[in-house]
C-alpha cells in the first residue's frame, strides 16, 4: 500500500491553524485510514459483488445487493468514521485558535474593502441549499459564523481537506485549479483571458492557480460564504497574491456586467448546488461571457457510462457525507443544460482535466498520482450567441 503525504507537508501560510503533535498524528491516521479504505477495502467490495453472480442494471440494484454485505459495510463505516475523526480533530485545533485566526484575518484584510479586493454583503440572502446542510459534517456548513468576522469553518476546511485526501490535491489543496490551468495551457496556449470569474470559489484553493497561469488577468472569486471569503482573501495575501478579488455574491446572479468576461469556471461546486440552481449557474456563465469566451466546470465524473458498481460506490457521498445533490448531479446531462442555457450545441464539449504538472514554485510536486476531473464546458460563439439577459 502506498503512503499518503503526512500533514507536516501541507503548504504553510499565515492563516493555517497550527496543530499539536498529537493532533498532527491523528490527522495522519485519518489519511492512512482513508487510503486503506481505497486500496484494500474497496477491492474487497468489488470481489464480494462479483461473487454475487448478478449483473445489476444500475446502482440501485447494486445497492439492494450490497448494502447488507459485510465487506461493503466495513468500507462504508470506515469512510464515515474517518470523516467524523477529521471533523473532531480539526474542530478542536481551530477552536482554541479562533480568536488568533480572527485577528490575523482582520490584519491581512485591513485594506481589502478600500482596495476593492474584499467585498462582503451581510444582507445577502444565502441559498438554503448552502446554509441548511453541514457539508462533509462541517458543523454549520460553509456559511456558519460563531463570532464576529469569523473564519473558523474556513480554517477547518483548509486544514482538514489535506488529511482526507492524504495530500492528493497537492500541498496547497489546489489540484483542481492546477488541472484547469494545465488543460488551458495544453489545449489553448494562445488563450489569454483578460477577466476571469470563479463561481463558488470557497476559500480560493483553486482560484489562485489561475493567477499563476494568467498573471495579468483580472480575477474575481465569487461565493456566498463570508467566512470562506475572509479566510481566502487573507490566505491569498499571506501568499503574496494581493489583486484577486473576493466578492460575496450569489453565483447565479452576480453584479458583474454582461458580456465582460473571457473565462467563467467552477471546480467541484456543481454538486453543492440544487436542481433549481444548477441551470442558473450555466445561464449566468452565458450572460457573463463575451464572444469567444469559455466556461468550464470541473467535477467528479458523470455516472453515464460507468459500471453500476462504480456508480454505487461513488454514490456514497450522496448518502452518507451530507451531499444531498451529489447523486442527482452525477446523473444529469450537463451538456444538455448548457445548451438550454443558450450555448450552441456545436460549441459544447466534455473533457478530462489532469493536474499533471505543477505551475507553482513549491517544494513538493510528487503528491501521488495526478488527480483528474470530468470537465464540461462551452465556448461562446465568436459572432455572439442569442443571449437572454
Amino acid at each position: 500500500m502506498t503512503n499518503p503525504k503526512p500533514w507536516q507537508d501541507i503548504g504553510r501560510h499565515a492563516m493555517l491553524p497550527q496543530p499539536t503533535l498529537d493532533e498532527r498524528a491523528h490527522l495522519d491516521v485519518v489519511a492512512h485510514l482513508n487510503l486503506f479504505a481505497t486500496e484494500r477495502l474497496a477491492p474487497a467490495v468489488q470481489r464480494a459483488y462479483e461473487r454475487q453472480g448478478v449483473a445489476a442494471n444500475d446502482r440501485h440494484e447494486v445497492r439492494r445487493l450490497m448494502e447488507p454485505n459485510p465487506d461493503y459495510r466495513t468500507w462504508s463505516l470506515l469512510r464515515r468514521n474517518t470523516m467524523e475523526q477529521r471533523q473532531h480533530v480539526v474542530r478542536n485545533l481551530v477552536g482554541r485558535q479562533r480568536i488568533e485566526l480572527q485577528e490575523k484575518a482582520r490584519e491581512l484584510n485591513r485594506d481589502g474593502e478600500s482596495a476593492g479586493t474584499l467585498r462582503l454583503n451581510p444582507k445577502l440572502q444565502v441559498p438554503r441549499y448552502v446554509c441548511a446542510v453541514d457539508q462533509h459534517l462541517l458543523r454549520g456548513g460553509y456559511t456558519a459564523e460563531w463570532l464576529q468576522d469569523d473564519v473558523s469553518n474556513a480554517a477547518n476546511y483548509d486544514a482538514g481537506m489535506f488529511a482526507t485526501l492524504g495530500g492528493g490535491a497537492g500541498p496547497w489543496n489546489n489540484a483542481a485549479g492546477r488541472a484547469l490551468a494545465n488543460w488551458l495551457r495544453s489545449n489553448f496556449p494562445a488563450f489569454s483571458p483578460a477577466r476571469i470569474v470563479d463561481l463558488g470559489c470557497g476559500l480560493g484553493h483553486n482560484t489562485l492557480p489561475l493567477r499563476q497561469c494568467f498573471p495579468h488577468a483580472e480575477i474575481i472569486a465569487i461565493d456566498v460564504a463570508a467566512p470562506m471569503l475572509r479566510y481566502g482573501h487573507a490566505r491569498a495575501r499571506s501568499l503574496g497574491v494581493t489583486d484577486v478579488k473576493f466578492w460575496q455574491q450569489d453565483a447565479v446572479q452576480t453584479s458583474i456586467e454582461s458580456h465582460s468576461c473571457d473565462l467563467v469556471f467552477t471546480t467541484m461546486v456543481l454538486h453543492e448546488t440544487s436542481k433549481e440552481a444548477l441551470p442558473r449557474f450555466f445561464r449566468e456563465a452565458h450572460r457573463l461571457l463575451r464572444a469567444g469566451g469559455l466556461t468550464l466546470h470541473l467535477e467528479q465524473p458523470t455516472y453515464r457510462g460507468l459500471p453500476p458498481l462504480e456508480q454505487f460506490m461513488r454514490d456514497w457521498d450522496g448518502k452518507h457525507n451530507n451531499e444531498p445533490f451529489w447523486s442527482a448531479l452525477h446523473e444529469t446531462n450537463l451538456p444538455q443544460l448548457l445548451q438550454a442555457a443558450g450555448f450552441h450545441e456545436e460549441h459544447i464539449f466534455e473533457t478530462r482535466c489532469v493536474a499533471q504538472d505543477s505551475i507553482e514554485d513549491v517544494p513538493h510536486e510528487d503528491f501521488g498520482r495526478a488527480p483528474a476531473w470530468y470537465g464540461v464546458g462551452a465556448w461562446q460563439a465568436a459572432t455572439g450567441d442569442a443571449v437572454n439577459d
